[in-house]
C-alpha cells in the first residue's frame, strides 16, 4: 500500500509561484508514472502533467511553459512548480501514482488533494 500526501497549495496572486509537494509513503515498484491532476468547481477531473520512470514528462497544453514536475527520490516526494499562474489555475490539485513491476498489473493511488486557488 502506498499512501499519498499533497501539501502546499494556497492563496496566490495572479503571476505568482507554488510548489506542491506530495509525500508518498510505502515503496514505489520500478516501473512507474506519478503525476498531478486537477478539478476545479463544476468541472472534470483533468491531467496537469505526468512524471515517468524513465524520466520522461508531459503536460497539458494549458500548463507548458508554466508548470514543471520533479522527484526527489530520496524523499520518495514528487514536485508540481507553478509559475505564472492564472486565476483558470485554481482548483483542487490531486497526486497520483500508477506503478507495477514487471509481473504485476499496474496499481493507483490518489492523494486527497490540496487547494491552490489564484486571486487578487
Amino acid at each position: 500500500q502506498v499512501q499519498l500526501v499533497e501539501s502546499g497549495g494556497g492563496l496566490v496572486q495572479p503571476g505568482g509561484s507554488l510548489r506542491l509537494s506530495c509525500a508518498a509513503s510505502g515503496s514505489i515498484f520500478s516501473i512507474y508514472t506519478m503525476g498531478w491532476y486537477r478539478q476545479a468547481p463544476g468541472k472534470q477531473r483533468e491531467l496537469v502533467g505526468l512524471l515517468t520512470s524513465g524520466g520522461d514528462t508531459s503536460y497539458a497544453d494549458s500548463v507548458v511553459g508554466r508548470f514543471s514536475i520533479s522527484r526527489d527520490n530520496a524523499k520518495n516526494t514528487l514536485y508540481l512548480q507553478m509559475n505564472s499562474l492564472k486565476p483558470e489555475d485554481t482548483a483542487l490539485y490531486y497526486c497520483n501514482l500508477r506503478h507495477r513491476t514487471a509481473r504485476s498489473p499496474y496499481y493507483e493511488y490518489w492523494g486527497e488533494g490540496t487547494q491552490v486557488t489564484v486571486s487578487s
